[in-house]
């Protein structure tokens, strides 16, 4: 009975803490240790997510012989996620500002698991719907699970982490994406029966449901809205704040505010532009591999793979570098010319025929295109602030889906009529267009100078008391 009642207690007291009200002045700061339990509770749940985002694409010419359908059909299969993301990003942006980190968790680790299970009873010809639904739910689980990174990382996190913890939290969804460029193909091979292809679809589908229980467990008994404490005066700013009383006018106005930052417009687009040009590669990575090394199906699954661990690796080192230097804009400038030229040199090594050149190209396309997101996340949030991060991150990615969808439908069809080297010669001339763009957004350091404000009020208060 004491256990229970010290449980509620402390609950109570972390309700409280989390809506800290004008008053509470003297509340302490704080850096807890199970920030990185929280984290790595959110790379497993956003792994598992963006996995099944490629876990179709990736094997497009498999699924198309097992459900009989066509290239434009399997290639829904990704769009989907890029589609319903700027429909219903508003509301889901809203919510996550208004209930916290821990509803934002359970929406998308829950909704992660159930789109995992429903393909499980997808495994036949004439059930390829199937599969959509399944997609679907993927996909409207990933809105709650894209908004968070800088979440994250501002909630649970001190200033000199914040960069790098964005970084690893983003390193969860490019986990998932690598996964899902290798495992399906690895898994489900090209057999002449068809009946041997829906076993390995159901042992594919089977296997990310049961890696999903213990994930969704932990979010359930471990992953609460926030620190007993506030890691920031920035945060202990935000909990008088009390977001919990936010309406949803209200909301709405802040949200439609930001577009009048023309700064973040700007940056908006190049981001869309950029993240957007990487999910197009990747969907179509399986048939331009295919349309020059033909039957080098796990070829394509193990460059996507190199894609995305180049992509990891210059994740971390570009997020270490920002919480050391705070270039946001230099760094993302610098980013964004090196993607258009590793773009075009990866034209070049298909027309090689050389594996060995088309394996390094596309690391080079990893590191400064997938790269590109935590960086770009972390500067979106410095020109926005005091702008809640959810929903700086929710626009960001808005763009970037319907952006995606446009690029994989229109540039899909491009592709097939004129081939992989004119399909990314339109992404290195798109993104050059985003190149130039970022050049125009202002280098302002909006949270930095905030934090610096605090830091000077906090010195002076100590010498007044002195």
């Amino acid at each position: 009975m004491e256990d229970r009642t010290k449980k509620w207690t402390d609950k109570q007291e972390q309700n409280q803490l989390c809506q800290a009200e004008e008053g509470s002045a003297a509340t302490p700061i704080k850096v807890f240790k199970k920030r990185w339990a929280i984290l790595a509770i959110y790379v497993l749940y956003s792994a598992a997510n963006s996995f099944q985002w490629m876990e179709y694409s990736i094997i497009a010419n498999v699924v198309m012989r097992f459900y009989k359908v066509s290239p434009a059909q399997v290639d829904w299969t990704s769009i989907i996620y890029m589609l319903i993301y700027p429909i219903i990003v508003v509301p889901v942006s809203y919510f996550i500002e208004k209930k916290g980190l821990r509803f934002a968790a359970l929406c998308g680790g829950i909704g992660t698991a159930v789109a995992a299970l429903v393909k499980v009873f997808s495994i036949h010809e004439s059930l390829f719907w199937v599969v959509i639904l399944g997609q679907g739910i993927g996909s409207t689980a990933q809105v709650f699970v894209m908004c968070l990174p800088s979440k994250i990382a501002t909630v649970w996190f001190k200033p000199s982490e914040v960069s790098t913890a964005c970084a690893l939290a983003v390193f969860g969804t490019q986990l998932g994406f690598a996964l899902g460029f290798v495992v399906p193909s690895t898994i489900v091979r090209n057999h002449e029966s068809l009946n041997q292809i829906g076993c390995d679809l159901k042992l594919l589908c089977l296997v990310l449901t049961i890696y999903m229980v213990p994930v969704v467990l932990g979010i359930i008994f471990f992953f609460p809205s926030c620190p007993r404490l506030p890691p920031s005066q920035i945060q202990l700013e935000e909990r008088r704040r009390n977001p919990s009383s936010l309406s949803f006018s209200k909301y709405l106005g802040f949200f439609l505010n930001l577009f009048k930052n023309r700064g973040f417009v700007f940056h908006t687009i190049a981001y869309g532009i950029n993240i957007g040009v990487f999910a197009a590669i990747g969907t179509l990575l399986n048939q331009f591999i295919l349309e020059y090394f033909p039957n080098s199906e796990e070829d394509a699954g193990r460059i996507g793979l190199i894609m995305v661990i180049s992509g990891m690796i210059g994740s971390l080192i570009f997020g270490f570098f920002l919480d050391k230097t705070h270039k946001y804009k230099e760094t993302t400038v610098f980013i964004y010319f090196a993607a258009v030229i590793s773009i075009v040199v990866s034209m070049f090594s298909l027309t090689s025929y050389s594996k060995v050149f088309v394996y390094l190209s596309f690391a080079t396309v990893g590191v400064f295109t997938n790269a590109y997101m935590p960086v770009g996340f972390e500067f979106a949030v410095e020109i926005t602030y005091p702008a809640d991060e959810s929903t700086t991150i929710g626009i960001l990615n808005a763009m970037t889906q319907a952006t995606g969808v446009l690029v994989t439908i229109f540039l899909g069809k491009f592709n097939s009529h004129f081939g992989a080297f004119w399909f990314l010669a339109s992404q290195a001339f798109l993104l050059a267009i985003g190149a130039v763009i970022t050049t125009y957004v202002p280098n302002k350091k909006r949270r930095q100078e905030a934090m610096r404000g605090f830091e000077i009020n906090e010195l002076e208060l100590l010498k007044t008391k002195k």
